[in-house]
């Protein structure tokens, strides 16, 4: 018996060394919608502005997370969280997202990953923890980076995230997050 355990484990060992995702990649026309259209948008001068003006407030990592918690634990969407929907920028962010029916929901970040602007309320308001913010980010050299498709149980639908770099001058000040619903991409 302590033979056949030993024997399965390891052979789940082995499965799981070798198979270790079973997520899905993004489909080309995502990616090169990711490398052409939404990388320009990093540039965009609304988008640009509002990260510029939330990076001088060189709010402190503590007051970030402490920002994050108190969005965390609020119901709803609270009028701090308006804000983010009602500037500018994101009213731009909101053209965007009407320009596309793949678009689920756009949001913006500082060079901490703090939110700037969303179209819709995110799940946290710092995302400089998660890969979509440290990859794109990747240490104020900035990059595209395409995450695999996933099921989001609060939409019901496959969306994949995209997210690139705010640029200036050649260097990233911020990161831009598309919500890509897979079951309206063309």
């Amino acid at each position: 018996m302590k033979r056949t355990a030993i024997l399965g484990l390891m052979m789940s060992v082995f499965f799981f060394a070798v198979f270790p995702a079973w997520a899905e990649q993004a489909p080309q026309k995502v990616v090169d919608l990711a490398y052409t259209e939404l990388a320009a948008l990093g540039t965009a001068p609304q988008i640009l502005s509002a990260v510029k003006a939330q990076n001088q407030k060189n709010m402190s990592l503590a007051d970030i997370q402490a920002m994050d918690e108190k969005w965390k634990t609020t119901p709803g969407i609270a009028p701090f969280m308006q804000a983010l929907m009602d500037s500018d920028c994101g009213k731009f962010l909101r053209q965007i997202q009407n320009s596309k029916a793949f678009y689920s929901e756009i949001f913006v970040m500082d060079n901490q990953g703090a939110n700037v602007a969303m179209t819709e309320k995110t799940s946290d308001y710092w995302q400089g923890d998660e890969a979509k913010f440290k990859e794109s980010f990747n240490g104020g050299t900035g990059k595209v980076f395409v995450d695999d498709v996933e099921f989001d149980d609060s939409s019901q639908a496959y969306l994949v995230q995209v997210s690139v770099p705010v640029m200036e001058q050649g260097k990233a000040i911020g990161a831009i997050t598309f919500g890509i619903n897979m079951d309206q991409v063309e």
